[in-house]
């Protein structure tokens, strides 16, 4: 990798978990498209020592450090001041950027029918409108411009971006396009990523199938391949990335998870289960209803997150209640008092009463115990019942589930995607 990157996001509320960091990931893979390896992404809170640190320990091993955050008109904005006192730039105002922010805070001031003081909205124009010397200014796209601010003596520079990812975003462009910026881009080399995805055998099957593939064919990492695996809601993610001249080594490696797992690997171009279910939903002109207990809709709004879903998704129903399931779905409600809601077969009656219900191609049933009380000895907590009625053949799974809540119910959806998904592909 002949060019590297370090990023560093700044704000306590990000340091503290209240606001998710969703600039970080999305530049790391701005800059793998690229060709600019990221080493490494830190998060630090509104202080400015620890900024400092970041900084200069970012610096110290990487060609470019970006930053996002901390441009704001705030005490507790110290972007700028600390990436100027690191790289050796003394801070001076910006007469035309000040008259630029100037403008688009009064845009936004009488927008939102805001009048603080002239004193008030000076102050803070004039903080944001205070650059390092040799900085190259960009935007601003909200009232915060974002600056390239070049080291001493050629040290990598900085590239200082706002917080806000919409804003962020929208400056990408014209931060790419600043020669500094580009004359890193310029040592750049292809960084290829390619994603694996398995459902059904456990992680320790895919580490043996690692650990035989590089007994016969040698270290990964000395043929150039990066593999970072994952298990995610019970689904293996393998993500290798490598320079072209690793290609007949991937190739290698792909060929083995094939032969090792067969119809589990499911997916070698990053499509999710969710982009799986869809094109087999699409080619068969197919349409799903849903019927769900524990899950109440989380299947059905996982299957509409997906743009497009209206061409299959019907509707659904949420049947928490027993009597729901009788009123709503035609579950007898003898049935359920013989063998209890969660089971199969009122998770199958379920998948046939939703897809009779809305006259649909395939119903999805969904019954279970959530937790974290209502379990019993004979069916405890975890406990899930999903079954498909497709064109009225049913497919049946039923998972003994670990974990809180919220997981039961995010790895039920998961499986329920896989088992319709099974089905679909016959």
């Amino acid at each position: 990798m002949a060019a590297r990157a370090g990023i560093v996001v700044t704000g306590t509320e990000v340091l503290t978990g209240r606001v998710m960091d969703r600039n970080g990931p999305w530049l790391a893979e701005q800059l793998r498209t690229l060709g600019v390896d990221v080493g490494r992404t830190v998060v630090v809170g509104d202080r400015r020592e620890d900024l400092a640190a970041a900084l200069r320990f970012q610096l110290a091993d990487h060609d470019l450090v970006l930053t996002t955050g901390g441009l704001g008109p705030t005490a507790d904005d110290l972007t700028a001041e600390v990436v100027a006192e690191v790289q050796g730039r003394a801070m001076a105002l910006d007469p035309e950027l000040e008259q630029r922010i100037g403008e688009v805070v009064g845009r936004l001031n009488r927008h939102r029918g805001w009048s603080p003081s002239p004193e008030i909205v000076a102050r803070s124009v004039r903080k944001q409108a205070m650059v390092p010397e040799a900085a190259t200014v960009l935007g601003p796209v909200g009232t915060a411009p974002g600056l390239v601010v070049p080291g001493p003596d050629g040290a990598p520079p900085v590239l200082v971006l706002p917080g806000p990812p919409s804003e962020l975003q929208a400056m990408w462009p014209e931060a790419l396009a600043a020669d500094p910026v580009r004359a890193v881009l310029a040592a750049a080399v292809p960084i290829h990523q390619a994603e694996v995805r398995i459902w059904g055998p456990p992680e320790s099957e895919l580490a043996d199938l690692l650990r035989a593939h590089e007994q016969a064919h040698g270290s990964l990492e000395d043929a150039g391949l990066e593999v970072t695996t994952c298990i995610r809601d019970g689904e293996l993610e393998l993500v290798t990335r490598f320079a072209p001249a690793a290609t007949a080594a991937y190739d290698a490696l792909l060929a083995a998870l094939r032969d090792g797992f067969g119809d589990q690997l499911y997916a070698d171009d990053g499509r999710a289960v969710d982009d799986v279910v869809a094109e087999l939903l699409l080619a068969r002109g197919a349409t799903v209803a849903t019927a769900e207990s524990c899950t109440a809709g989380l299947l059905a709004g996982r299957i509409a997150d997906r743009p497009g879903s209206s061409a299959y998704l019907v509707g659904g129903f949420v049947t928490y209640a027993d009597e729901a399931k009788t009123a709503e779905l035609g579950v007898p409600a003898s049935l359920i008092e013989e063998v209890g809601a969660v089971s199969r077969e009122v998770a199958e009656a379920m998948a046939t009463g939703a897809r009779a219900r809305l006259g649909t191609t395939v119903g999805i049933g969904v019954t279970g115990v959530a937790g974290p009380g209502g379990g019993t000895a004979d069916k405890p907590v975890g406990l899930v019942h999903i079954a498909v009625d497709l064109e009225g053949r049913l497919w049946h799974q039923q998972v003994q589930l670990g974990g809180g809540r919220d997981v039961v119910r995010r790895r039920t959806v998961a499986t329920a995607l896989q088992l319709l998904r099974t089905a679909l592909a016959g």
